[in-house]
């Protein structure tokens, strides 16, 4: 899924251009109101492509700093699903996710957050930083004020 959450209206086209490039389709998405944030559109859009996809519709979408969104790419056999996380003042956040969307943090990375915590607040800050706690909180508001909005689906052509 790309969940655009907010995006001024004179960015739109280059949202659709950006997603367009990378999937090898034209894209038109559905912009309705962003009500958490007014002035500003919201869109969601399915894709099916091969696995790496999601980052590079990321590196497009990251071109426009004043973008809310999110891309998340399905886990598929032998390969984890990945989660983006992109938000003004905070910038991006990715991680893996298991099947049922739950992020997944690896050994190697509690080990580091083990040795590197001097105590136990900056290992609970360190943990949510692994669990993108301060994206989830930015974007819940849009999350919800997208709830019931219309989705598009794509396919990457090729």
């Amino acid at each position: 899924m790309v969940y655009v959450h907010s995006s001024p209206s004179a960015v739109c086209p280059h949202v659709e251009w950006a997603i367009s490039g990378t999937l090898g389709t034209r894209v038109d998405l559905k912009w309705t109101a962003q009500p958490a944030a007014p002035g500003q559109l919201r869109a969601e859009c399915t894709w099916s492509a091969p696995t790496g996809t999601g980052g590079k519709l990321v590196a497009g979408l990251k071109a426009w700093p004043m973008l809310r969104f999110e891309v998340t790419e399905e886990p598929s056999h032998g390969v984890d699903g990945v989660r983006y996380c992109y938000v003004p003042g905070l910038g991006l956040w990715h991680g893996r996710t298991s099947a049922n969307g739950d992020i997944v943090v690896g050994e190697d990375q509690l080990r580091a957050l083990v040795s590197q915590a001097r105590s136990g607040d900056a290992f609970a800050h360190k943990l949510d930083e692994l669990l993108a706690a301060n994206w989830d909180e930015a974007l819940e508001p849009f999350r919800h004020a997208g709830d019931g909005a219309p989705v598009t689906w794509l396919h990457r052509v090729g």
